[in-house]
Parts: structure tokens; sequence; C-alpha cells
């Protein structure tokens, strides 16, 4: 059995943090989670830089990420992921309210693992975020590091 590790949620909505948050705890998961609120902050717990220089070792589960953050969107985040040797498998679901065919295309040119829309409906948001939880952080099966 593999450790349990850290969902990250970069979400810079505090409302929509706070649903996501509560749809994994619904999925009863193991795993903690952590929120960061834009792209900046997101790089610098994957780097354990700055005020995350301290957290424990590993690479998250998933990192579900938005797209639209201040100081980073999730499409830089994404790009400097896939780019960076020892985080270039993370899996990566973007989780946008962005229907625009172009950041789309663009995530999945970046190497998105899942793209999803955030349903307006609260019951169909809440499924949904359940459902990515399980699937990423418990069902998925993900290379040992080099």
């Amino acid at each position: 059995m593999s450790e349990i590790r850290t969902i990250l949620l970069a979400e810079d909505s505090p409302h929509d943090a706070e649903m996501a948050i509560d749809a994994l705890r619904e999925a009863h998961l193991a795993n903690p989670i952590v929120h960061v609120e834009d792209g900046v902050e997101a790089m610098d717990y994957l780097l354990q830089r700055g005020k995350h220089a301290d957290r424990a070792a590993g690479d998250p589960a998933v990192l579900l990420l938005d797209i639209k953050m201040p100081r980073m969107d999730g499409l830089e985040v994404l790009k400097q992921l896939r780019e960076h040797e020892t985080l270039k498998r993370m899996p990566v679901v973007i989780l946008s309210s962005s229907r625009e065919e172009s950041d789309l295309a663009r995530s999945w040119d970046l190497g998105v693992n899942a793209y999803v829309v955030k349903p307006v409906d609260v019951d169909q948001f809440f499924e949904a975020v359940r459902t990515l939880g399980k699937f990423w952080a418990v069902l998925n099966e993900t290379p040992e590091e080099d």
C-alpha cells in the first residue's frame, strides 16, 4: 500500500475553495488537503520554498488547479510543472469555470491530465469534486520516482 499523499487545491475564490474542500471531505478521503490561493503559492508549495519550505517531503497525489488566478495563472503553473524534471509526471486536473476553447486546448497542449468545468449547480459541483478526489487520490496509480 502506498503512502497517503496530499491533495493540493490551487483556487483563488474563497467560496469555490471552501466548497471543493467540503466536497473532498465528504468523500471520506484520508488524504490531507492543502489550499493555496494562487499560482505563485502553488509553485512555492511544490518546490518547498517560502512559507512551504518546511513542509513534509513528497509530491501531492493530484493538483486541482484553477486557471484564472492572480500573480500566476493555472496555465503558467502547468507549463512550469511539465518543464520541471521531478514534477512533470504529477497529475494535474484543471478545475475551472472557463469553457473557453483556447483554455481547454492550451491545457491539453501543456499536458493536463483532465479538464473539468466547474458545474454551476452546487450538488453537481460536490459530486464532481468528490469523484475527482476519489479517482486521483485513491484509484490512480503513478510510477515510482526515478
